[in-house]
């Protein structure tokens, strides 16, 4: 059950945004269920692909939260949150940070170009450490990032590194619609 100590649960999606069976969507379900107040960044109905839209999109949502914030982010919803921490300020307790994808390398067919994501702002992601305490949750064999890439980013951010295994990209097109380990990852980041 929720306490007023609590923090709001924000839920920073991927590119793809919402779908229906990801492990966000069903975690924001079952921490909304235990009367938990969760807020998903909605997705873009304009520019979809701009770093800078989904940056002020995941501001207002953190904004329009009351009291302190705890950010669950996927994929690109990782370079969303770091982007947004650099030029942001909010009562943030934590992130947890899942299977960041690698910008700077060519992602499998049917994702943007390196190019195309630096000409939306994506890149250079940013590597300062975050001003918030956060878990980067990597996986060993994800098509959209090495284990090594997003162990630096965890370094160069600040966060504790958590290796998941061979968990793919994390998502339902690698086996995994419920990831129960989400909420014990959370507990993590929530009580520091």
């Amino acid at each position: 059950m929720s306490t007023r100590t609590d923090p709001v649960v924000v839920i920073v999606p991927g590119l793809r945004d919402h779908v229906e069976d990801h492990w966000q969507t069903l975690l924001a379900d079952r921490l909304t269920e235990a009367g938990r107040t969760v807020r998903t960044v909605p997705p873009l109905t304009e520019d979809s692909l701009s770093r800078a839209a989904r940056v002020a999109a995941l501001d207002k949502v953190v904004s329009e939260a009351e009291g302190p914030v705890v950010l669950v982010a996927h994929s690109a919803g990782v370079i969303t949150t770091v982007h947004w921490a650099e030029g942001h300020t909010a009562q943030v307790r934590g992130a947890l940070l899942v299977t960041p994808p690698d910008f700077d390398t060519p992602l499998p067919e049917g994702y943007p170009t390196p190019e195309v994501l630096g000409e939306h702002g994506w890149t250079p992601v940013p590597r300062t450490p975050l001003p918030f305490p956060s878990v980067v949750a990597a996986s060993a064999n994800d098509p959209l990032g090495t284990a090594e890439q997003v162990a630096g980013l965890a370094r160069d951010w600040g966060g504790a590194l958590v290796e998941l295994g061979e968990v793919g990209h994390l998502n339902p097109a690698s086996g995994y619609g419920p990831w129960p380990r989400a909420e014990e990852l959370l507990r993590d980041v929530e009580t520091g």
